[in-house]
């Protein structure tokens, strides 16, 4: 299986003339630890390009000429790495991750686990091994995931630190790691938008050079390092390719992306001394699918709450973003796959473009205004300011920041990424295909970024995204005796988005009740609710009545008194199918007391089709064609549950007459 190329870069990444050899003083396996080493101005030995190899003259934003020094500096450090050899081309037993209690690096140690028969070191900042362990646990319970008795067994906690010499590790555990583990992965890295290089630095560059010194230290091993689509972040940039060449060094003016360009030009340098490095770019992470669970700190979930919560976003080209469980499962196969090593992949799905966010936003509920960037960055510091969110207090900081202004605008105004290579693994590999962080994917973490605070999910209160009217007419009496007054309902059920049909399966009501028994004027609707196939249609009466619909309604008369009605809509094995649609049997008494009415109210026939199908409304403020998509998906969504609840009865009383046993159970001989 071939993926193509390592990844082509910037100057220091073209092969040179003739083969490399070791700077004198230095030995192959043996290396000071950059953190020892003094970052003085390039010596004759690291023979590193001229300042201009990695810049050119511009009259735009540039990094400070003392940033752009420190970077030549720190890349020189990578000429000092040992040689090495190729490591064996088998799935690792034994793997060192560091950034374990991040969002991303949690996530990946699961998939390491659960797809492999690795035992994991996890490198942990912390006084010793039990408090490490502590904080492992509790950063996996944080981010919904497991912290069992069989992850411990298969994870060691390691106290160290990536910004100290050595991990902070001693010298023997240094060497026993050097000698027994099969691979390193470098997930951990200071993420901090408003702080510059020289206070990254530490974490991100030499952090990434300590764990390739390590990689190549004792027997050889690849390194998986991961990077960040960062690496791009120039304003103007064409493309964001897995080969294609990196930004400009001095057009990157925040701290975060200079470091990541940084560090990944180094490994490049590294490669130059046998090492097999593999560089894996996601772009922003959003939430997991299934859990929910997301990132608050990270700039994608800050941007997405925003949205949500004030129903504005800035005008942009692409987003590059994907969810954690589908970076981290690409992640983890890289890790196990020798095939795949000593590669560069972007791990950032299938971008969304600006109208497909305004849709989805659109299709839950949550209609958006496009603005310009300056416009919205005024609009949300102002909301914020004057309804200040403690969880997006990181993004006021964020848009206040010259820098990282600078930042967010080269990532909403670059190109798409794209990620042949990786796309060509996920096949080889069987694995789930890239595919567009949309509405669907982010239900679970719009439900907890609104639980948390953040973002604001469709409310009854808001323009309603589709409605439609029902009018029922019967009769109620008093419970035990004939139901002979007559009663009628003309209620508009409505819902606020599809988000709250798939996780809710209720449908909003209001309207009035016209009912003599209960009052002599009509009853308001203070709040109504019906569920779909409530309990999924779970069968009553000895599988026999199957629920269709439960309507709960809270009603007030005009004398101030309040009353509820609780009706069922049933489907039985019986030939009046479409009267079981429209009947809807009912319970009425005072709020806080037990029925004193019951009856059955049922939907004209004529009217049904009329109201409930070509009397669909929906959001004047969608496009037509949006609008025809609404309605179809409603009347698949409903229909299909309806045609699940009325199968139900039908396939039980299949099965009771193709039963052939003998003995009938007490339930069969009861029917």
């Amino acid at each position: 299986m071939e993926f193509g190329p390592a990844g082509s870069g910037t100057a220091h990444d073209s092969a040179r003339d003739g083969p490399r050899t070791p700077p004198p003083g230095t030995t192959t396996g043996s290396w000071t630890a950059v953190g020892d080493t003094p970052l003085s101005p390039l010596s004759p030995l690291s023979s590193p390009s001229p300042l201009s190899a990695y810049s050119r003259p511009s009259s735009g934003p540039s990094a400070r000429p003392e940033d752009l020094e420190q970077i030549l500096a720190d890349l020189s450090l990578a000429d000092r790495l040992p040689w090495t050899g190729s490591p064996e081309p088998l799935p690792p037993r034994r793997i060192l991750l560091t950034g374990a209690t991040g969002f991303l690096g949690s996530h990946l140690l699961l998939d390491l686990l659960r797809h492999s028969d690795a035992h994991v070191y996890c490198l942990v900042r912390a006084a010793d091994e039990e408090a490490d362990s502590a904080r492992l646990g509790a950063a996996l319970k944080t981010h919904r995931l497991p912290w069992s008795s069989e992850i411990r067994r298969r994870v060691t906690v390691l106290p160290g630190d990536i910004r100290r010499p050595r991990l902070g590790l001693s010298d023997d555990l240094w060497n026993t790691l050097a000698h027994e583990l099969d691979s390193v992965v470098g997930v951990a890295a200071a993420v901090d938008f408003l702080r510059g290089y020289q206070s990254l630095r530490q974490s991100n560059v030499i952090g990434a050079l300590t764990l390739a010194e390590l990689a190549a230290a004792g027997s050889p091993k690849p390194l998986h390092h991961i990077s960040s689509i960062a690496v791009f972040n120039e304003v103007g940039i064409a493309s964001m390719g897995e080969d294609d060449q990196l930004a400009h060094a001095d057009r990157l003016v925040a701290g975060y992306d200079q470091t990541k360009w940084a560090a990944e030009v180094a490994l490049r340098r590294a490669r130059d001394h046998g090492l097999v490095v593999t560089a894996m770019r996601p772009g922003g992470i959003g939430g997991h699918t299934r859990t929910g669970a997301y990132n608050p700190q990270d700039l994608s979930s800050g941007l997405i709450s925003a949205f949500a919560r004030f129903r504005t976003v800035p005008a942009f080209q692409y987003l590059n973003s994907a969810p954690v469980d589908w970076v981290s499962r690409i992640a983890a196969a890289v890790v196990c796959a020798p095939d795949a090593w000593g590669h560069d992949y972007n791990l950032t799905g299938v971008p969304n473009t600006l109208d497909d966010v305004v849709r989805d936003m659109a299709f839950g509920g949550m209609h958006v205004r496009v603005q310009d960037w300056d416009e919205w960055r005024a609009d949300t510091l102002a909301r914020l300011e004057a309804d200040p969110v403690p969880e997006l207090d990181f993004l006021s900081r964020v848009l206040r920041n010259p820098t990282a202004l600078r930042l967010c605008e080269a990532t909403l105004k670059g190109p798409a990424a794209t990620g042949e290579r990786t796309a060509a693994l996920v096949e080889a590999l069987g694995l789930r295909p890239p595919a567009r962080y949309d509405s669907r994917a982010q239900l679970r973490t719009f439900e907890r970024l609104a639980e948390d605070g953040l973002a604001r999910l469709p409310h009854r209160d808001d323009q309603p995204y589709l409605w439609f009217s029902e009018t029922t007419e019967g009769s109620v009496g008093p419970v035990g005796t004939a139901a002979d007054t007559p009663c009628s309902m003309a209620l508009t059920l409505s819902i606020a988005s599809m988000y709250q049909l798939v996780g809710e399966r209720r449908v909003d009501a209001g309207g009035e009740l016209v009912c003599s028994a209960v009052h002599p004027e009509p009853l308001v609707v203070a709040r109504g609710d019906v569920w779909v196939r409530p309990e999924e249609g779970i069968p009553r009466e000895h599988g026999q009545h199957h629920r269709l619909l439960r309507y709960r309604l809270l009603l007030r008369d005009v004398d101030g008194g309040r009353w509820w009605l609780e009706g069922h809509k049933h489907a039985r094995a019986r030939r009046d199918v479409w009267r079981q649609t429209r009947a809807l049997r009912v319970d009425i008494g005072r709020e806080g007391e037990p029925a004193v009415l019951t009856g059955e109210l049922v939907v004209p026939a004529d009217s049904y089709v009329r109201d409930q199908i070509d009397g669909i409304k929906v959001d004047p403020r969608l496009t037509a064609r949006e609008q025809r998509a609404a309605k179809l998906t409603w009347l698949a969504w409903f229909g299909l549950e309806m045609g699940r609840g009325l199968l139900g009865p039908f396939a039980r009383a299949a099965a009771d007459l193709l039963d052939l046993r003998r003995t009938p159970t007490p339930s069969e001989r009861h029917r």
